[in-house]
């Protein structure tokens, strides 16, 4: 093999079995080095005579981790994965796959090629393509509904989520589960089968796929599932399409072709390109590029929460789920009582949906403890402040943590907008100061806004990114800015929803609109989620002018219509559901707001409504990146993604405006600005990079940001 081949297969002979072991670190992708090794060796275990039987196993903790994304639109080295894995299913001698960690996407498909399936306690199997706009493209969606079943095959690949072992072997993925040494035992079964004259090949396993045959209700389901988990996503369709060749071809190599055909058309969909995108930017935005990566982390061994409300609740089942204690305080004992009761509710939900054991909702619930006092939090590495928004509140809650906790300990905030600083400098303890804003509901949303201070010390910083990965979070950080980084977006976006409805357009054709674009909840159910009457009682309480973009809901609060806390807001909702119904009694009051402020109501394309709303994301966060309040790009789309319901299938809306291109974001603003020139005047990055014919993913670093600011300066006044 060549020294340009990437990875290798290690061969080694116990007795009269030959061992193949792909050693690709960390994860053993299926790189060229791979697929090139396991081609020779089949052969040569093949060719010699003393070899009856060939086990393939991973070094390290997987076995094979999947294909390797970076060779996706290359022009690969060595074999194809399709000629290498055929060599191995139409190997003479008999193949057992010895599972020892991961096997997802290419290699769960390498392992269906071979006769048997072996896996430890630890394997997880899982065809994730989906999650990348992609299908199973090497035979994974002819061989797995085989193996399972159309239906429940169907099932798993739409998900795209991983599965134990012990659920693989019940659903009849894998032979056997290993509870001892798994060599050991993969060379114990393989030399029972070896005397069999027949060794089976899933391919010709028919009948699972011939029951379901005529039964349109299996693609009906899967069609079902999708539309509701995979809104507007094009690779799930692909795969109903695949599964649906498995079931009606009698020539297994029809299927297969189908599959090819179908797996092409997702490789040059944009979708796989936007979700690859967001694949590698959570990767990147866990990274802090000032940071060295030999950072010193705190140990977490125990936590404590103040505050035990829907976002404290929700903070500390995230780190039960984590495996790390973690006491609840509230000095309110009915509240205290009432928030564990909805921390054990939601965990009982979890039991009945089968989504977790009695054992393991009793082992979290004994990892949360409820405590009244403060000084309960003596001995805890990390505290998490999740009361309501008010500075004054924040601080002298800080103050007491700040006495009573060890002075290691790492004081966070779960502030969603507020100024991390001002709190940091109510402590003694700057440096061990972090925002850690969650996002509700927290034990659900991926999404953690890690906001950094201008004391947060590296330690602190890399061992709350450290902390959100355990948790499962999509973690990214944001300097100490107003609104971070998602909520200062999010203004803009909101504020052109509000003008939109004062210039013509009704809350449920904004609303569609957006949800057609892909948003998973357009602006106005949003805001009657979240409830009216928030800004309309600070607007009050600070005797505010009311703005003009709220001049409608404020309108809408004085009849008491909050949203779907009274059942009325934008839009009516019957008792016990939240879905909108039309509020037509609420137009005669749009109208008449219009015409107080003079502003002449007309017809509204969708496009405009989408343009506007999705470009004030991109002119903000254009904003956003020239002052380095994000690290990058992506980052933006990681937090709109994960916090917003942006679609992931059009990468965030950064990477989105990247593909209309940005002279072209430039020209539609151009046209708005007839409409309202102080907004739509372009952020000075986003004009430089257009005329640089550039795109968000080239701008300069914030400390390479000279050729900018002279640009600025220059071309903008010094703005």
């Amino acid at each position: 093999m060549t020294n340009e081949l990437k990875g290798k297969v290690n061969y080694s002979v116990n007795g009269n079995i030959a061992i193949l072991e792909v050693d690709n670190p960390p994860v053993n992708p299926l790189s060229s080095g791979v697929r090139a090794g396991l081609a020779e060796y089949i052969v040569k275990a093949n060719e010699d005579d003393a070899i009856e039987g060939i086990i393939l196993t991973g070094a390290g903790r997987s076995f094979i981790a999947g294909a390797d994304i970076s060779e996706f639109g290359q022009k690969s080295d060595g074999p194809d994965l399709h000629t290498t894995l055929k060599d191995i299913e139409f190997s003479k001698k008999p193949v057992l796959a010895a599972i020892n960690g991961t096997a997802l996407g290419g290699g769960l498909e390498t392992a269906l090629v071979c006769n048997y399936r072996m896996g430890t306690n630890k394997a997880i199997v899982g065809l994730p393509e989906v999650n990348l706009g992609l299908l199973p493209g090497a035979g994974g969606t002819q061989r797995l509904p085989r193996l399972i079943g159309p239906s429940q095959a169907l099932k798993m690949m739409i998900a795209g989520t991983p599965m134990s072992a012990k659920k693989a072997l019940q659903q009849g993925i894998i032979d056997a589960i290993s509870e001892n040494s798994l060599m050991e035992d993969a060379i114990a079964f393989l030399q029972e089968k070896i005397g069999s004259s027949e060794h089976p090949k899933v391919r010709d396993k028919n009948e699972k796929v011939l029951e379901a045959r005529g039964d349109e209700n299996v693609l009906a389901e899967a069609k079902a599932l999708a539309a509701k988990t995979r809104r507007g996503q094009f690779a799930p369709g692909q795969i109903i399409a695949c599964v649906e060749a498995a079931i009606n071809e009698d020539d297994f190599d029809v299927g297969m072709k189908k599959e090819s055909e179908y797996f092409l058309e997702c490789l040059m969909n944009p979708q796989r390109e936007a979700m690859i995108h967001i694949f590698f930017g959570e990767r990147a935005a866990s990274k802090i590029s000032d940071i060295p990566k030999d950072t010193p982390l705190l140990p977490i061994n125990s936590a404590g929460i103040v505050g035990s409300g829907t976002m404290g609740g929700g903070i500390a089942m995230n780190f039960a789920n984590a495996g790390i204690p973690v006491l609840v305080l509230d000095q309110d004992e009915k509240n205290l009582e009432r928030g564990m009761g909805v921390i054990e509710k939601n965990y009982q939900m979890m039991v009945d949906r089968g989504r977790m054991s009695q054992e393991q909702k009793d082992m979290v619930m004994g990892l949360i403890t409820p405590t009244l006092t403060y000084d309960d939090l003596a001995n805890i590495d990390i505290a998490v402040e999740a009361v309501y928004e008010n500075l004054d509140l924040k601080q002298e809650i800080f103050k007491k943590l700040d006495t009573i906790t060890k002075e290691h300990a790492i004081l966070a905030s779960n502030t969603s907008g507020l100024d991390i600083d001002a709190i940091a400098a109510s402590t003694s303890r700057p440096g061990k100061v972090v925002g850690t804003h969650f996002f509700s509901p927290a034990n659900v949303m991926r999404l953690l806004e890690v906001v950094r201070g201008k004391d947060s010390s590296d330690e602190t910083m890399a061992t709350v990114m450290s902390l959100g990965k355990k948790m499962g979070k999509a973690a990214v950080v944001s300097l100490n800015a107003p609104g971070f980084i998602g909520n200062r977006m999010l203004a803009g976006y909101t504020y052109q929803a509000n003008m939109l409805l004062l210039e013509g357009a009704l809350p449920n054709q904004v609303d569609s609109a957006l949800e057609s674009f892909g948003m998973s909840m357009g602006p106005f159910r949003m805001m009657d989620l979240v409830g009216l009457d928030l800004g309309w009682r600070a607007r009050k309480l600070a005797k505010m002018e009311t703005p003009l973009a709220n001049k409608i809901s404020d309108a809408l609060c004085e009849q008491d219509r909050f949203g779907q806390k009274t059942s009325k807001g934008f839009y009516n909702y019957s008792e016990g559901s939240r879905a909108p119904n039309p509020a037509p009694e609420n137009e005669a009051i749009y109208k008449e707001i219009s015409e107080q402020n003079k502003i002449e109501r007309r017809e509204i394309s969708d496009q405009e409504i989408v343009d506007r709303c999705i470009l004030a994301l991109v002119n903000e966060g254009a904003r956003i990146l020239e002052e380095g309040v994000a690290q990058r790009s992506g980052d933006m789309d990681i937090v709109y993604i994960n916090g917003y319901g942006f679609p992931i299938w059009r990468g965030g809306p950064m990477f989105y405006a990247n593909q209309q291109g940005l002279s072209e974001v430039i020209n539609k603003m151009k046209d708005f600005s007839a409409l309202d020139e102080n907004f739509w005047k372009p952020a000075p990055m986003l004009k430089w990079l257009a005329e640089e014919s550039g795109t968000f993913g080239e701008a300069p670093a914030p400390e390479e940001r000279a050729e900018l600011l002279s640009f600025r300066n220059t071309n903008m006044g010094g703005v």
